[in-house]
């Protein structure tokens, strides 16, 4: 088995011009990288262009409550590379983004969730990957969650001030699917998901629970999944990565009366 290397980019490097799109990337190779704000850690955070009435209510331009005391705009952010002799990924996560995705995993369906991902939770998304897909889509879809999970470890930061919690059921047509998570900084899944068919296009549908898994062990996160009603495949999918979305939202987004601290009787949430 090949160690990985990550490399992780400081965000406070990073420059950001907020109304430029996200630059697309040509090829499916680890491309040019959209500059997303950088956001010192901990809890602080207002977002930029509030209206006066927005800015009074203590919700920041992308409809999502601000953190007490700050307006510096600044936002967080996670970006990780990660390189073994099966794949070359690159991912970048803007928690307090606006729904931009930029996603190229070789794996078309699964850029399709992420598309999913970005829209639903508001985050500007940023996955490249190459990967040995010409003897299936295991080891990228893997490695791609893996990352994932690491750049959200890294944007939540000390957690301070966050809901911490999220819970969603979004539906698709005859599909449901209900998400609870809790970034505990223990991981775990559950995962009730009945897909009836063993492909959506040329993505292996076995791979919907491992892409969890893998998110789950690196981001420390508690994941429960329920599908409640489904008879299509690409259906409960879908549903299923809305839902994970809208509650990820949910979890990541300041609570005002918290003013900041960290949503634990043991006053820390962490992997360690």
């Amino acid at each position: 088995m090949t160690t990985p290397q990550f490399v992780s980019t400081s965000p406070a490097r990073l420059s950001y011009t907020p109304t430029s799109p996200v630059p697309k990337s040509s090829g499916k190779g680890c491309g040019r990288v959209p500059a997303f704000p950088a956001r010192p850690r901990g809890f602080s955070l207002r977002l930029r262009d509030s209206s006066p009435v927005m800015a009074a209510a203590g919700v920041g331009g992308n409809g999502s409550p601000t953190a007490p005391g700050d307006c510096t705009g600044s936002s967080r952010i996670g970006e990780v590379k990660r390189v073994t002799k099966e794949t070359n990924v690159h991912v970048k996560i803007n928690l307090d983004g606006t729904g931009v995705a930029d996603c190229s995993t070789g794996i078309p369906f699964l850029d399709h969730m992420l598309d999913q991902l970005a829209s639903h939770g508001l985050f500007d998304v940023y996955v490249k990957a190459t990967g040995d897909t010409h003897i299936d889509d295991h080891h990228s879809n893997e490695d791609i969650a893996l990352a994932i999970g690491t750049a959200l470890l890294q944007s939540l930061g000390d957690r301070k001030g966050i809901n911490r919690f999220g819970h969603f059921t979004a539906p698709l047509d005859e599909a449901a699917v209900e998400v609870i998570l809790d970034l505990s900084g223990r991981p775990h899944l559950s995962c009730g998901l009945d897909i009836p068919t063993q492909r959506v296009g040329t993505y292996d549908t076995q791979l919907v629970e491992h892409f969890f898994q893998s998110l789950v062990n690196t981001s420390g996160m508690t994941l429960h999944i329920r599908q409640l009603a489904g008879k299509n495949s690409h259906h409960i999918i879908e549903a299923c990565f809305k839902a994970f979305a809208r509650a990820l939202r949910q979890a990541t987004e300041y609570d005002l009366r918290r003013q900041g601290t960290v949503p634990s009787s043991k006053g820390v949430l962490s992997r360690s």
